[in-house]
């Protein structure tokens, strides 16, 4: 399967994005789904994941409450939506699937997309 992730761009704190990361190839209905962050000179992180059947979803401490992962089986696309955003969310986002069970680990994921940069200003 082949992730297309898209949305990011120059925000101020405070403000909303929306993410969207678009599969082609396979559908995404067998895969758990999930959104990562890399930010410069850090880890890649752990954001969010749903699972195949839509159930969880599951995020990262510092984004509940800020962020709602849903997805569309029949667009194949996964959405990130992120409120309030913080200076410490710059970061390139990646989405990627798993066809396992739930994991927060990114080195268990299958699949992934090129990145989205997202900048916040403060």
């Amino acid at each position: 399967v082949q992730l297309q992730a898209s949305g990011g761009g120059l925000v101020q704190a405070g403000d909303s994005l929306r993410l969207s990361c678009v599969a082609s190839g396979s559908t995404i209905s067998r895969y758990n789904m999930g959104w990562f962050r890399q930010a410069l000179g850090k880890e890649r992180e752990f954001v969010a994941a749903i699972t195949w059947s839509g159930s969880g979803p599951y995020y990262e401490d510092s984004v509940k409450g800020r962020a709602t992962i849903s997805r569309d089986n029949a667009a194949n696309t996964v959405l990130l939506e992120m409120s309030s955003l913080k200076p410490d969310d710059t970061a390139i986002y990646y989405c990627a699937a798993r066809r396992g069970a739930y994991v927060t680990a990114p080195n268990r994921y299958d699949f992934w997309g090129q990145g989205t940069l997202v900048t916040v200003s403060s």
